[in-house]
């Protein structure tokens, strides 16, 4: 009998393309999402790419009651816990409704899961804990530093929160996954990122001005210590992120109590080397300007993610190019996101 997973936030970016690897690889699962950042057209196409119903609930994760309801509905043997406000700049102006959201639906969450005798979870977490890092690349083990937004606070602080839960009983096993910079979208060119508004990430934004919505694409500094002076990123495929859950999934099955990895591909890009393998490998020009710097950001950040590699036989498997053919392909498709539904 396969295995069912509790997907919470599974209409988002990351969650949905999760979704399609979690099929692949012969699990079963079920869906909660509020769809306040997220739309229900994603499962919808997700469905069609994998040729089965979505058992979907719209539902907030802080609703006791409703959680309650669905867990002894459906008796879950995991859960990978997407669910979260995400948008850093908003975090700045409402730290309250952040701290709300992502601290107290995780308290519910996995109040619930315990309840239900489900102590398996997978948290969704980010590289944004490491701060301003000791060391570069960055591995597992590099101190967590201060986070410099509400949004990065609260996946640093649930991180303390679940790892004393796990700490005081061992009978959970809890995975952190530290993302890096995930782009791109599913090959498909049906699901990708959507943002609400303007876009918070880079990707999106170069897809914008490409597609004609924005004239140009702003660049946050030029005269950081880098190989050009733009900002180094670690830019992780999409489809690479997903698949890196469900490697996770095996750790917890060999019950590894808990256990940190980041997920990067361990290669460091800058943004400026980003526009230009877009505009090769689309052939579409990227007009950008040159702003100031924005405070609190660093020059470089790339992973280690070896660990992941040598525990999880994961690794990324896709490269710039393919990130940046398969994030135009999704944005030139769909130029309105997941509004244009194409039946």
């Amino acid at each position: 009998m396969s295995k069912t997973i509790l997907v919470t936030g599974g209409a988002g970016y990351i969650g949905s393309h999760t979704l399609i690897e979690l099929h692949n690889a012969g699990y079963d699962f079920i869906v909660v999402d509020n769809l306040v950042n997220s739309q229900k057209e994603s499962l919808y196409r997700v469905a069609k790419i994998i040729g089965r119903n979505i058992p979907f609930y719209e539902v907030d994760i802080r609703d006791a009651v409703a959680m309650d309801e669905i867990l002894t509905l459906h008796p879950v043997d995991a859960c990978i816990h997407f669910a979260g406000l995400k948008a850093v700049g908003e975090s700045v102006s409402k730290p309250l409704e952040y701290y709300s959201n992502n601290m107290t639906g995780t308290f519910v969450l996995v109040e619930q899961l315990r309840k239900h005798g489900c102590k398996n979870l997978i948290f969704s977490s980010s590289a944004t804990v490491y701060g301003n890092p000791a060391q570069i690349p960055i591995t597992e083990n590099c101190p967590k530093g201060q986070c410099t937004n509400p949004y990065g606070q609260t996946k640093s602080m649930l991180e303390e929160v679940l790892t004393d839960i796990q700490k005081a009983d061992p009978q959970w096993n809890i995975v952190l996954l530290r993302y890096f910079n995930p782009i791109g979208a599913h090959p498909s060119g049906q699901i990708g990122e959507n943002p609400n508004g303007i876009p918070n990430n880079l990707m999106p934004y170069i897809t914008q001005v490409a597609v004609g919505k924005r004239p140009e694409l702003g660049i946050f500094g030029n005269d950081y210590d880098t190989h050009d002076g733009t900002g180094v990123r670690d830019f992780i495929h999409v489809v690479d992120l997903a698949r890196g859950h469900v490697s996770a999934l095996s750790a917890i099955e060999r019950g590894c109590g808990l256990a940190i990895y980041n997920l990067g591909t361990g290669q460091g890009y800058s943004v400026l080397d980003l526009v230009k393998t877009f505009e090769r490998v689309n052939r579409v020009p990227i007009p950008y300007r040159i702003l100031d710097r924005r405070p609190g950001d660093i020059a470089t950040c790339y992973s280690n993610p070896s660990k992941a590699f040598e525990e999880l036989g994961w690794k990324a498997q896709y490269g710039i190019e393919e990130m940046c053919r398969d994030a135009w392909n999704w944005q030139k498709n769909n130029p309105n996101g997941y509004e244009q539904a194409d039946y």
